[in-house]
């Protein structure tokens, strides 16, 4: 008997530990920031996600958020105290791209098995070519109904409210655009990555202007708008930030390069002033509060050593960002995405080595009360 409850007492202790180590850390997930990058808390309770991948906030609801995974689309009507899926037979696969029209009254997403529209009537599927999945971003056009969606490599828009969706011609068949913002206040002025350099357009993509920052020797790693300057343009490239005030015609940097320079940077959000910064890259999220002169890795209550996705801000508060972030690193979850692959068949490491202790365990617990009861009943009495 003093074994039996001995061996209880050790299953009782590494379960314990075994929860306890299921900090930030171990999965991806979603983080919100109510003072501009300063602390962080997760927004997504209740959920173990392995990869989130962007997050949109409601413009006319901050608590209505929506999520894409590598395994479809998540809501919350509660700022992220819980969670739905939302249309699982319709929308399959990894969500790198979603977004809210300007009055909220529709959502837009794409995912591995297509594009999507989300009205009064819920998810349907609108008309997109081939060639628009899985797409990198959604961004909302200023014009009323109007969505640009950056494909593969592509630029395509809707001026349906996203019901369909045509190739933006302009671009040459062998040039490859990688990230996509549009400009605030301006009907039709695009600022985008292309062939990693930084770019702006201002009859929607049909015509672009090298903006002189980027290349083939440091290539931009994303390119941001700043809904506060309508004019400011902020880019990434090779550890260092830079900013435009002037659309792209001069540029100067942020302050020093990052920590880590060879981190790739995958969203900025920046105060009106430029003093305070906050970037999230591969190599999770930095922050600066003197223009980028000092960086500072945020790690409290934020996972660590894994990577961070684009940032989202509050179109009601601009001290509130969303960060998210991915166990299995972005590149390979976008790799599938465009074989086609399962993200189901692929298990990670750490749940397949947590899935076989507690089978070790259990095997051991049966084996060792199956002897102590054999040994009992064998007992003289």
């Amino acid at each position: 008997m003093r074994r039996l409850t001995f061996w209880l007492a050790c299953v009782v202790f590494l379960l314990a530990g075994s929860a306890s180590a299921h900090d930030a850390s171990s999965y991806g997930g979603v983080f919100r920031s109510r003072d501009l990058g300063a602390a962080w808390l997760n927004a997504d309770v209740g959920l173990f996600l392995n990869a989130a991948l962007v997050v949109a906030v409601d413009p006319r609801d901050s608590s209505h958020l929506l999520v894409g995974t590598d395994l479809g689309i998540l809501s919350s009507h509660n700022g992220g105290r819980s969670w739905m899926p939302e249309a699982r037979d319709l929308i399959i696969g990894a969500v790198f791209a979603l977004a809210f029209s300007p009055d909220g009254e529709l959502a837009v997403c794409a995912a591995a098995s297509g594009v999507f529209r989300r009205d009064q009537d819920g998810w349907l599927r609108a008309e997109a070519p081939e060639s628009a999945i899985p797409a990198r971003a959604l961004v909302v056009g200023a014009a009323t109904g109007r969505f640009y969606l950056l494909g593969r490599s592509r630029l395509f828009s809707s001026e349906d409210g996203g019901r369909s969706y045509v190739v933006v011609p302009g671009l040459p068949q062998m040039s490859e655009m990688t990230a996509l913002a549009a400009v605030a206040g301006s009907a039709d002025t695009l600022a985008a990555v292309i062939d990693g350099r930084a770019m702006i357009g201002h009859d929607g993509g049909r015509t672009w202007r090298n903006a002189g920052f980027g290349g083939a020797d440091a290539p931009v790693d994303t390119i941001a708008t700043d809904a506060a300057r309508p004019q400011r343009i902020w880019a990434a490239g090779g550890g260092r930030i830079v900013v435009s005030d002037d659309l792209g015609s001069g540029w100067h940097s942020a302050g020093r390069s990052l920590p880590e320079p060879k981190a790739r940077v995958r969203g900025i959000a920046a105060s009106a002033d430029a003093t305070t910064l906050v970037v999230s890259s591969d190599r999770g999220i930095y922050r600066s509060e003197d223009g980028g002169e000092t960086w500072a890795p945020k790690e409290d209550n934020l996972p660590v050593h894994i990577e961070a996705g684009p940032l989202a801000r509050d179109p009601k508060d601009a001290g509130v960002v969303y960060a998210v972030f991915s166990l299995m690193p972005y590149a390979e979850v976008w790799r599938m995405a465009i074989d086609g692959g399962n993200l189901l068949a692929r298990i990670d490491p750490i749940s397949l080595a947590g899935g076989l202790s507690f089978c070790v365990l259990v095997l051991i617990g049966g084996s060792l009360a199956a002897l102590h009861l054999s040994r009992r009943r064998a007992a003289p009495r």
